[in-house]
């Protein structure tokens, strides 16, 4: 339950990164291998993610997540969150709500998202 604990931690670092655009936290907490998947089925790696970020391409003016979903198996963590989001990319308004799919991966220096996607949900 512990490890648990500690992702749910990692979790709420990531959101408040995000919200504040906090890149050094950014950095890391994302594994240097990341993939993603936009809500456009575009791959993204952590390089793109990071750079759309220092671009301010992302403006976040409301995060609000339901409490997550976590499954550990050894020293992966895979977390499933619903996530309403507003704010704006690239000067577009942006709102909706989205399932955000993560993977932590244990790591000799800390649990890092080494995958995920994110897709829109229906209202």
């Amino acid at each position: 339950m512990e490890t648990v604990h500690l992702i749910l931690a990692h979790e709420q670092a990531l959101l408040a990164a995000i919200r504040e655009q906090d890149i050094q936290q950014l950095d890391r907490l994302l594994h240097e291998d990341l993939l993603f998947t936009l809500p456009t089925g575009q791959l993204i790696t952590k390089a793109d993610d990071l750079a759309s970020y220092r671009a301010g391409h992302l403006v976040v003016t409301r995060l609000q997540a339901s409490p997550p979903h976590v499954r550990v198996v050894a020293a992966t963590a895979v977390v499933a969150v619903t996530i309403a989001l507003e704010g704006t990319y690239q000067g577009q308004p942006l709102a909706g709500t989205y399932q955000y799919l993560r993977v932590w991966q244990q790591t000799q220096a800390a649990w890092q998202v080494i995958a995920g996607s994110c897709v829109p949900v229906s209202t």
